[in-house]
């Protein structure tokens, strides 16, 4: 595609972006190059490029040309300049937060996190002379307040795994560009189809591309996206000398094959999703369903600001506490019982005993992650296929509860 013209629609840019067939011998699909390292013409050429005054690649843990191409794309669709790919979601993080805060800097985090984030938040960071603060990011008023000149970065997820949780990200990066630090949206839950964080002012976005990006459950893989400037400092200290968290190029391949189809699997999705949450909404046997797109939703008004669309992702909380959740995961038939997220088949999983095992019961209890609470993820199949299933296991739950009404 010889003219990458970024006012291209979102699907277009995601099958076309940064690359033209002709340039390849005609190939349609992008080439993996798989290769560790890369032969240089002359001394002179190497040099230069190792000292980086040329254009070039030099050796695959630094950049490689298919990643260069997915790290091009994602940077298109999140509409900003440049993006780096590494090995998992948690090395996104790792490898930007590494670089961007040292000894006496302070991190502010909302109060829910996903759980290895925030273990390597409390076990990591915290080791190496970095303050971590929570915050309730959704009263914008409380960061305000909690700013400090040692604070580097303001740093959330929205929605929040797993409970569904949506910060206003307009209103945390003015707040936090005003104290000049760098605001840091997880976007895995939402995608860039539905969520473009760099639009309402935050300087970089991480993603899980293990989930919805690449799609179908078969890889392992994280991506940050932001200006050149902030992702050269990744790339060359946060990537190549601190983490060593590098994709590999069959995996960015995967990747891209997942976005050609991320419009039309995040529409499936979130029109699934919608239908589910309804019928989870009205049922007797829930206590409470989490969904940006349902009326009662408390942040509906800033779901509607900056998401496209509602998502995927429900949360919910069964009558019967944790005893009912498990009772409705260990009664499901077609639904599995897994903790990624995002992929073509319907997920569910406990977060208090899986994904957030990491925080303690006093952590969770303070942090908005409850014993109850039950995390799904819609996926591709027939919603009704997808609705059945859960209705039988819900039916199974309410019964003796109308019984024991009667």
């Amino acid at each position: 595609m010889r003219d990458t013209n970024h006012r291209a629609g979102f699907a277009t840019r995601a099958i076309h972006h940064g690359y033209d067939p002709l340039d390849h011998g005609g190939s349609l699909v992008p080439p993996v190059h798989m290769t560790s390292t890369f032969v240089f013409d002359r001394a002179e050429t190497g040099g230069a490029i190792f000292a980086g005054e040329a254009p070039g690649h030099v050796y695959s843990r630094i950049s490689n040309p298919t990643l260069d191409l997915l790290e091009q794309r994602m940077a298109s669709l999140e509409g900003t300049e440049a993006g780096v790919a590494t090995g998992s979601g948690i090395g996104a993080i790792t490898s930007a937060l590494w670089t961007l805060v040292e000894p006496g800097d302070e991190v502010i985090v909302d109060l829910t996190l996903y759980g290895c984030t925030f273990s390597f938040l409390h076990h990591g960071l915290e080791r190496f002379g970095v303050t971590v603060t929570h915050c309730d990011l959704t009263r914008p008023e409380l960061l305000s307040a909690a700013m400090s000149d040692r604070t580097k970065v303001v740093y959330f997820e929205t929605p929040a795994n797993p409970n569904m949780r949506l910060i206003d990200i307009e209103a945390v990066a003015k707040i936090a560009k005003a104290h000049g630090a760098l605001t840091m949206v997880d976007n895995t839950y939402a995608t860039p189809y539905l969520t473009r964080p760099i639009e309402f002012g935050a300087d970089l976005v991480v993603h899980s591309a293990t989930k919805y990006l690449g799609g179908h459950g078969d890889l392992v893989g994280g991506l940050v996206v932001g200006s050149q400037e902030l992702m050269d400092r990744i790339r060359l200290y946060g990537l190549k000398d601190m983490t060593g968290a590098v994709m590999a190029p069959m995996t960015a391949m995967l990747i891209m094959r997942g976005l050609k189809t991320l419009e039309l699997r995040m529409d499936r999705h979130c029109q699934s999703a919608a239908r589910v949450a309804d019928i989870l909404d009205a049922h007797p046997a829930v206590a409470k369903t989490l969904y940006p797109g349902l009326p009662g939703f408390d942040q509906r008004a800033l779901a509607e600001k900056q998401m496209d669309q509602p998502g995927g992702m429900i949360a919910l909380e069964l009558h019967g506490g944790i005893d009912a959740g498990k009772a409705l995961i260990n009664a499901l038939s077609m639904i599995h019982c897994a903790v990624s997220l995002g992929d073509a088949e319907t997920l569910i999983q406990h977060p208090a005993s899986m994904t957030h095992s990491p925080y303690t019961p006093e952590e969770r209890a303070r942090h908005g992650i409850s014993d109850g609470l039950v995390r799904l993820s819609v996926g591709l199949e027939a919603a009704d296929d997808i609705i059945a299933d859960l209705v039988q296991s819900l039916d199974q739950l309410a019964t003796p509860m109308m019984e024991a009404a009667e």
